[in-house]
């Protein structure tokens, strides 16, 4: 349709019917591959695989990562915290 055309071009039935080839419904079930896809994620990890251990080293590497704060760094976190940006931690305060 050039710029100039006033009005849309037609299929051989008339203004309602398309032009080009009609659309056929297409679904894809994404279950099974889902399923795939967990059941590979769950061997790639491993038998010894450990998910409270690997809380709680997550847990022990906040801890590392808050400590040792001077009074300036205390305020900002304190700040974050209050904003909602970071969650709060031992009390309120960062660990020692």
């Amino acid at each position: 349709m050039t710029p100039h055309d006033r009005t849309p071009p037609t299929g051989p039935g008339g203004p309602t019917e398309p032009v080009g080839p009609a659309l056929v419904p297409f679904d894809v079930d994404l279950a099974s591959q889902e399923v795939a896809r967990r059941a590979q994620v769950m061997a790639a990890l491993g038998p010894d695989w450990d998910p409270i251990e690997v809380l709680r080293g997550e847990e022990a590497a906040y801890d590392l990562l808050y400590s040792g704060l001077d009074a300036e760094q205390q305020r900002v976190y304190d700040e974050l915290v209050a904003a909602g940006v970071l969650p709060a931690r031992g009390g309120g305060r960062a660990a020692a």
